[in-house]
């Protein structure tokens, strides 16, 4: 006994088949055939589509959620060494960061 290989589709085809059945101009046997798919399977493509398109539209608007991209620790080591950075420009001469006091070093009354 040989065996029968599958069909795959890909989503594009099932969506242009799916948009004619649902167009109704042709009959789901006219289309079937027009394509090479069953009428039954054009039937299930064209209700899922039906019941997958009101998903489109239930996005909210908005700015969409960020992703955290890099780690914290990264951040981290990234700040330290700037602060390392900006502490010898601070007492390098000629630095017009000379004789700069940070924030916690100034006393206010």
């Amino acid at each position: 006994m040989t065996k029968r290989k599958r069909n795959s589709f890909s989503s594009d085809f099932k969506a242009k088949v799916a948009l004619e059945a649902i167009h109704g101009v042709k009959t789901l046997n006219e289309i079937g055939q027009e394509f090479g798919v069953h009428p039954v399977q054009v039937g299930k493509w064209k209700k899922e589509l039906q019941e997958q398109a009101s998903r489109l539209f239930e996005m909210k608007r908005g700015p969409k959620p960020v992703e955290p991209s890099a780690d914290p620790e990264k951040l981290y080591t990234e700040i330290g060494r700037l602060k390392v950075e900006l502490d010898w420009l601070k007492k390098s001469p000629g630095s017009p960061y000379e004789g700069a006091q940070s924030m916690d070093q100034r006393k206010w009354l």
